[in-house]
């Protein structure tokens, strides 16, 4: 693999630098409202590459020094919830979110939350890779990621030596992907982020409460693990893990969603990936169901129409003839 080009100062664009209004606008419009003050004295000017994959924003931004604030005034509880993946390229930066400070340098990783306040300092020429994610494909809680937000991952060690040069990448050539398998690259990045997130939850596990955080992390393992399983139940979560289902409820007691309501959303998130991936293109959709555990069609049916508005044979349908339609990047 060629790596000469990964770290760097931004490459040449056609379009011309933009300056900080129509900065400001554009970043409203494509991810959320922020508060965004050029460095005293440096005119700001900014350079956006963005592509969608699946609901997933991947943003490259190379920008003069400037500071970013998404404040409590700018947050609204109607507003969807996204996690951004942020990936220093060139430059350095400082985020800062629920009482953490991260210093990026070129190859390191932080995750930050849309919908807290956070803060994003650059003080010098930048090129930065931001990936939007929005809440429901991501199997950890809110609550779980705002123990590791503004955390750095850096390139240099632990997971971030195996997962960051994937990110650089992604970065690089994700829109010289068709939009099928650009959506299944995008997914097992996604992936993998959960992957180095859950490692760091569990390295810094600690405190009185930890017992129960540790069962709620096997717990949901177990889920994952056994989403096939169509006799997946409360009761048979509790017998595995040797408590009554009672205890069970009271681990996701904090959470907006019941046990079994959690299992139905990644059982139905799984399921509209796999609709949508190549792979099982040609597999009719009542077998991309059961290989998640949803055997009554009916019932299936029911449910992922609840939860997204068509029937999943519409939502394939419509989803893979926009990607046959769409242009090559």
């Amino acid at each position: 693999m060629h790596t000469s080009h990964r770290f760097g100062p931004a490459p040449d664009r056609a379009r011309p630098a933009v300056n900080l209004a129509t900065w400001r606008e554009a970043i409203a419009a494509a991810v959320v409202p922020l508060e965004i003050r050029e460095k005293p004295g440096v005119p700001f000017q900014g350079h956006l590459r963005h592509t969608a994959f699946d609901g997933v924003g991947l943003f490259e931004l190379a920008t003069t020094a400037h500071t970013v604030r998404r404040t409590p005034e700018l947050i609204s509880r109607e507003d969807s919830r996204f996690y951004k993946l942020s990936l220093q390229l060139s430059g350095h930066a400082v985020l800062e979110q629920d009482g953490r400070r991260a210093v990026l340098g070129p190859g390191d990783l932080a995750i930050y939350d849309t919908h807290r306040p956070y803060s994003l300092h650059f003080p010098e020429s930048s090129r930065t890779m931001v990936m939007v994610i929005p809440q429901e494909p991501v199997d950890l809680t809110p609550e779980q990621i705002s123990r590791v937000t503004a955390t750095c991952f850096f390139r240099e060690h632990g997971f971030g030596r195996l997962i960051n040069p994937f990110f650089v990448e992604l970065c690089n050539s994700i829109e010289q992907l068709p939009d099928a398998y650009g959506s299944r690259l995008v997914h097992s990045a996604l992936d993998l982020m959960v992957t180095m997130l859950a490692h760091e939850l569990d390295a810094h596990r600690e405190g009185p409460s930890s017992p129960t955080r540790g069962l709620e992390r096997e717990v949901r393992e177990y889920i994952l693990d056994h989403l096939a399983d169509d006799t997946l139940t409360p009761a048979s979560i509790a017998a595995a893990h040797f408590v009554s289902v009672r205890y069970l409820y009271t681990i996701f007691s904090e959470e907006s969603q019941t046990i079994s309501a959690w299992i139905r959303a990644r059982r139905l998130e799984h399921i509209r990936r796999d609709l949508l991936d190549p792979v099982y293109a040609q597999r009719p959709v009542s077998w991309v169901a059961g290989r998640w555990g949803l055997h009554d069609a009916a019932h299936f049916s029911r449910v992922f129409r609840a939860e997204y508005g068509e029937s999943p044979s519409a939502y394939r349908r419509q989803r893979l003839r926009h990607d046959a339609l769409a242009p090559a990047s």
